[in-house]
């Protein structure tokens, strides 16, 4: 038998490498003599850099940048290949980064995420793909532009720093500064949001209040990201509420769209190609997928779901170990995967159950592959 393992983390509990080591453990159990590959995979969102290096065999590139309150700090971005990288925009300009006290979505920026960029540029790689989940910023993505040579200018002609309360004073975007390395390279944004820069579904009402925006606030950026966006319209033609995802990480999405001409991709697809997915799957029997809850929301850019989909393609079965199931479980499914196991194995609180995560996973492994052992008999 040759199995391949692609599971998502479990948060709080197990990483996606961890339930491919137990997964391998269990497998040998059953069938000694199968072979086994072990892919940690994300959707791209917190941890898709890692997932990629270690799936792909690539390393680690260390840039000092600045974070989102312009402190400095150390981040990094990852080398799947010599042609190609993967940058996580939360490890320079992340909501985690920022201390509780001082979360405050109009003086945080993107810059940092620019600084990636623009490392990742100057040491000539042309394929630049970039995970925009977990933003602490609402700057309409003007920080990463001016790292990368974009300058924006208030009615007195002076450069504005580029963080949320300057959205409202931008008369002027001078794009001739611009790196040049930019009209020669091919960036892909992974992003499942598809909401629109402004309005009730865009970036500042959506996100802003979770990133630390009082109502005040909130008002005060959404005045400024319209102002934004209409300056967008006048001095370029294109209208980002028009860009599907051009709302996601605080507007980093219009920036990426307008200013870089990045593609928009979901992010479990991206980080599938990243990692030659579908190539893994020749000569494989059985694909293992999962992640700690599975329900209907499963089905929108998840693991799972996008392991699975990629398996129906090729006629590879796909069998998802999951922690739990909610509400729309079974519609996975239609996606792919042929059956849903879980590790939970009597009545037991959520914080139990994951104080007992590897114990559980394991023995609830060696089930599943006791069933598909009697599934080949």
């Amino acid at each position: 038998m040759n199995f391949l393992f692609a599971s998502d983390s479990w948060k709080g509990s197990l990483t996606n490498e961890r339930t491919g080591e137990l997964l391998e453990k269990a497998a040998k159990e059953v069938f000694p003599d199968c072979k086994c590959e072990k892919l940690p995979v994300a959707d791209g969102g917190e941890g898709t850099v890692d997932a990629v290096i270690k799936a792909a065999g690539g390393e680690r590139i260390s840039v000092a940048v600045h974070g989102p309150l312009m402190e400095r700090r150390d981040a990094y971005y990852g080398k799947p290949d010599e042609k190609r990288a993967v940058l996580e925009m939360a490890l320079a300009s992340g909501y985690a980064l920022v201390p509780q006290e001082k979360k405050n979505p109009l003086r945080t920026t993107t810059y940092g995420t620019g600084e990636l960029i623009k490392d990742a540029l100057e040491r000539g790689f042309r394929d630049i793909s970039i995970a925009i989940g977990g933003s602490a910023t609402n700057d309409g993505g003007m920080g990463c532009m001016r790292a990368l040579g974009v300058r924006f200018l208030d009615a007195d002609g002076e450069e504005l720093e580029g963080v949320g309360a300057d959205l409202i004073r931008v008369e002027h975007i001078d794009i001739s500064g611009l790196d040049d390395r930019v009209a020669e390279t091919n960036f892909t944004v992974m992003c499942d949001v598809k909401n629109p820069l402004c309005g009730p579904d865009g970036a500042t009402c959506t996100f802003g209040k979770q990133k630390g925006a009082t109502p005040e606030m909130l008002k005060e950026l959404e005045q400024g990201m319209k102002h934004y966006r209409d300056v967008i319209i006048r001095e370029f033609g294109v209208n980002p509420d028009k860009m599907e995802g051009s709302g996601a990480a605080g507007g980093l999405g219009a920036a990426l769209l307008v200013f870089l001409r990045a593609k928009l991709n979901p992010g479990i697809e991206t980080v599938l190609d990243l990692i030659g997915f579908d190539a893994r799957l020749k000569d494989t029997d059985l694909v293992i997928t999962g992640e700690g809850h599975i329900d209907a929301q499963s089905c929108f850019g998840k693991v799972v779901q996008g392991v699975g989909m990629r398996c129906k393609s090729r006629a590879v079965p796909v069998i998802a170990l999951v922690g739990g199931m909610g509400e729309g479980a079974e519609d996975i499914y239609e996606y792919g995967i042929r059956s849903i196991m879980t590790t939970v194995n009597g009545v037991m609180s959520l914080e139990h159950a994951m104080e007992r995560a590897e114990e559980l996973y394991y023995r609830g492994a060696v089930r599943m592959f006791r069933m598909v052992k009697v599934g080949r008999g």
